[in-house]
């Protein structure tokens, strides 16, 4: 109404600064009255502009021209998104915004797989927040509070500033977020109040006006002077002023500069009074040239270079885009990152800058979860990050001596506890890399690769007392010891069937006795006595040999074997054999990743593998306080002492197995998690890429392997996997491998000394009793000659002379001797004179007698007016006396013969009977 009031008045151009709706309206009026139309798009209390979407024809009746430039708000977020390398994250707008101004932004990262919330902020935004902790449960406002971490704010900076004071004050931001406002009308006031507000990263897009570097020129635009509150960025009202109204004092400076033109053309046409109402009022016919004039024209005013393209729309638009770092102190420096515009793009990097070697100076606060000397693998990895960057660093220990894990009312604890709470600059340990720590904190490169491992004892060696016998099973001992019975009494049948005579000098009968004896002795290869010189029992003999030479020769091989090798083997040789027995109770450390992996993996419904269940289930005993501790050292030293199996980073147990000085432990290398360990730092930290760079160059160079190789040498001492206690060199024997050799010495003697205890009792009581009849007629011929044959054979010996008195002899009763002796034949004595020490009285103290006799009839025998009735003795070879074995019934006289001196030497019967 206001226009058409206007057009009734005269007017030669319209400028309006209205919104999108009534926009369209005076669109229609201005291309019915051929009047140029100078739109200028409004914002609603500062919210940020929505694209009108004014439709143009394609003839040449348009007459409405866009003097602010296109909305681009949608291709700044998606560059700006696209280079810090966002996924998820979520969009914040307040309640005047249309949201359909970046559908077609949403349209675009939806197609790149981006994960976007959308979240409309009410114009009470404490009560928003309120009902949020009313409605949401601890997990949910968890989760709610990840999302925060990355953030897009699209409302007006006042909006803004209260909705950051909400969320900083009730907690629901930490100090690892990331947001983005944006907003083509926040000035330099507001961005000071927004970074001083607002915790974490903050970047801030906004539309920025080139301003002339020469002071003196920039309240100068042409030949027309500006004012100067209007000029100077740093005054108070410039800086307040909407960017709307700088294009409408720009728009009209073009109007001006168009006016002046047609005069000078001399091309004015004269204004013409129009009516809205009438249906015939005719357009007016200068609007076209006017229009033309206007296109044509332009001017350099507060908001830069205004000029029209072809499809009537102002292309001059630059964003400027300003950023702060990561960090817990307000009111921090903002500074430009870079800036935009529809030619040329983004110019300049929104990431962080990489530190090369500028760390000098820089004090870095490091945070261990083990309370012992700071030494390893991982401290020397820092120290090689800290001599090519050139920082320094101080360490403390966490307070809880943990890794780290989610609480309940969403905090962490541990080490990534303390980079959370920014209390430390970094944090170094057997730290894997997890999808929920790197929610909160970022993480270098991996360094190492993780996998997860079972830290178990070796079995102890037992003492076996009888390791002698272990050679040869129980079943084989039963069978050698039958055999040694058997072929003893077969020796025994073979020389008993068909007796051989008995060699001149033999003193061994085959008795039974004696054939098992000989059988032994010739086992354990001590030789023997028996004869054996039937050919069946020499047979019987050759194959028993050959038999004992094989025998024995694998005993002492596979003795040499079990005595200096010790094989004790285990049934637990992966985790499934560790999941499925129960024995050996088992756990790990707790809130730690891989407890956690054990508890996601055992809950899940959809577990094909019954592994991790039954691995839960030992794991979770007494909720976790049986099977688990609170540090891994407390793991080891329970494996060690006890019954107990470890599951833990396989690279932390390798080394503890390899530098045990017993080498009580080998370990289980089985992977079930293919993760990494790496630094962790603050989120957003300036120094993970310059970390991460010089890992890669640690890893490229060697470096890496060679301090790998320090801590982890292919050669220990100890064998990591095998469960066998072995030694590479074969060590001297213990008394513990000789005990069982000594026990049956032992027992050797002792049976012998009871044995010996036996006889002698037995001896006596025997010698108690009176001799019968049938003992006195008996005589052991075999015995008798080998006592005269070994007195014989020494004639030299001047003591064995004895005199010729008389000596009184038993008769013997041939028919009471054993039949092999008294079928013996009794050798010829004549011609001979023999020299003995065979029987003298038990009274006679004279040692040396002499013995003549003449055999012409053999001896001769007379009567004696006295004899002995008393037994007789015997003198020794050595001697001592023996007592005789005949016993006299009655005394006949022997009668002497003048002694002959007797040539032995040719008689070859000497010796052989009496």
């Amino acid at each position: 109404q206001k226009s058409c009031e206007l057009m009734n008045q005269g007017i030669l151009a319209l400028v309006s600064s209205i919104g999108c709706t009534s926009a369209g309206s005076l669109q229609s009026l201005a291309d019915a009255m051929h009047i140029p139309h100078l739109f200028i798009q409004r914002s609603t209390a500062g919210t940020p502009r929505s694209g009108c979407g004014l439709t143009r024809s394609n003839r040449n009746d348009d007459y409405t021209l866009s003097v602010r430039p296109p909305v681009y708000l949608n291709d700044v977020i998606l560059r700006v998104v696209t280079e810090y390398a966002w996924q998820k994250f979520i969009i914040f707008y307040d309640s005047e915004y249309d949201i359909r101004g970046i559908q077609e932004f949403l349209d675009k990262v939806s197609q790149q797989g981006m994960d976007v919330a959308l979240q409309k902020v009410e114009n009470n935004i404490n009560k928003m927040i309120t009902t949020l902790f009313d409605t949401m449960r601890i997990e949910e406002l968890n989760r709610y509070r990840d999302t925060l971490r990355r953030a897009i704010l699209v409302m007006n900076p006042a909006t803004a500033k209260s909705f950051i004071t909400e969320v900083v004050e009730t907690n629901l931001v930490a100090f690892d977020c990331h947001w983005i406002i944006i907003n083509e009308e926040i000035n330099d006031v507001d961005v000071q109040e927004l970074v001083r507000r607002s915790i974490g990263r903050l970047t801030i897009i906004r539309q920025t006006f080139p301003v002339p570097q020469n002071i003196s020129q920039r309240c100068f635009r042409g030949n027309h002077r500006i004012s100067s509150t209007l000029c100077d960025p740093k005054d108070p009202f410039a800086q307040n002023m909407e960017i709307s109204n700088l294009y409408i004092y720009d728009t009209v400076l073009l109007l001006a500069n168009a006016f002046h033109k047609k005069l000078e053309d001399r091309k004015w046409h004269s204004m013409a009074s129009l009516s809205c109402i009438r249906k015939n009022s005719k357009p007016w016919q200068g609007g076209r040239s006017m229009l033309e004039t206007i296109k044509k024209g332009g001017v350099n005013g507060l908001t830069g270079e205004l000029e029209f393209g072809e499809n009537g729309g102002n292309p001059n638009v630059h964003f400027e885009i300003l950023g702060t770092n990561y960090g817990e102190e307000l009111g921090r420096g903002v500074r430009k990152l870079g800036c935009w515009n529809p030619v040329t793009g983004l110019n300049g990097s929104l990431t962080d800058k990489k530190l090369e070697n500028n760390m000098r100076g820089v004090v870095l606060q490091i945070s261990l979860i083990s309370p012992k000397k700071y030494q390893g693998f991982s401290i020397d990895v820092l120290d090689a990050l800290s001599n090519y960057l050139g920082f320094n660093y101080e360490i403390y220990v966490a307070p809880d001596h943990k890794y780290g894990s989610p609480q309940e009312d969403g905090t962490w604890n541990g080490l990534v506890g303390e980079l959370v709470f920014k209390r430390a600059d970094i944090g170094i340990s057997a730290l894997t890399i997890t999808p929920d720590r790197e929610n909160v904190v970022d993480f270098t490169t991996r360094y190492m690769d993780y996998s997860v491992g079972v830290l178990l004892r070796r079995a102890e060696k037992t003492v076996d007392m009888f390791a002698c016998l272990a050679p040869f099973d129980l079943s084989l001992w039963a069978c050698i010891a039958g055999t040694v019975l058997l072929v003893g009494l077969l020796v025994y049948l073979l020389n008993w069937l068909n007796p051989p005579r008995l060699q001149m000098g033999s003193m061994t009968s085959t008795t039974l006795y004696n054939s098992m004896w000989f059988v032994y002795g010739s086992f354990v290869q001590q030789g023997g006595e028996v004869p054996y010189t039937t050919l069946a029992a020499r047979m019987m003999m050759g194959a028993w040999w050959l038999f004992a030479l094989i025998v024995i020769s694998s005993y002492t091989a596979n003795l040499a074997a079990f005595l200096t090798i010790t094989r004790i083997e285990s049934s637990i040789q992966s985790l499934q054999d560790l999941s499925k027995q129960t024995e050996i109770p088992y756990g790990t450390v707790l809130d730690s990743a891989v407890y956690e992996h054990v508890r996601m993996k055992g809950l899940n419904p959809f577990e094909r593998d019954s592994m991790y269940s039954q691995m839960w289930r030992m794991i979770n005993r007494s909720n976790g306080s049986e099977n688990n501790v609170l540090e891994s050292q407390a793991g080891i030293q329970k494996v060690k002492y006890g019954n107990y199996a470890f599951v833990w980073d396989a690279a932390v147990l390798e080394y503890v197995a390899i530098n045990d000085p017993d080498c009580s432990f080998y370990t289980i290398g089985n992977t079930v998690a293919d993760r990494g360990y790496g630094i962790a730092l603050q989120h957003g930290s300036p120094y993970r890429d310059v970390f991460s760079q010089r890992i890669l160059e640690l890893q490229q160079n060697g470096d890496m392997d060679l301090l790998k190789h320090k801590w982890w040498p292919k050669n220990g001492q100890c064998d990591l996997y095998s469960s066998v206690d072995t030694k590479q060199k074969g060590g001297a024997l213990d008394i513990k491998s000789f005990a069982g050799v000594f026990c049956i010495l032992a027992a050797g003697v002792v049976l012998s000394c009871f044995i010996a205890m036996l006889e002698t009792w037995w001896n006596k009581r025997k010698g108690s009793r009176v001799p019968s009849k049938e003992d006195d007629k008996e005589i052991d011929l075999e015995h008798l000659h080998r006592r005269v044959n070994s007195l014989c054979t020494d004639d030299d010996s001047p003591h064995k002379q004895f005199s010729t008195s008389s000596i009184d002899l038993t008769p013997l009763d041939i028919d009471t001797l054993p039949t092999r002796q008294a079928l013996e034949q009794i050798s010829d004595f004549r011609n001979t004179h023999i020299t003995t020490t065979t029987f003298i009285p038990e009274q006679i103290q004279t040692l040396s007698r002499t013995l003549s006799a003449k055999a012409a009839s053999g001896f001769t025998f007379g009567n004696v007016p006295e004899h002995r009735t008393g037994p007789f003795r015997h003198r020794a070879p050595n001697g001592g006396f023996f007592r005789s074995p005949i016993k006299t019934m009655s005394s006949i006289p022997y009668q002497p013969t003048p002694t002959l001196g007797l040539n032995l030497g040719n008689d070859p019967d000497r010796g052989t009977s009496i």
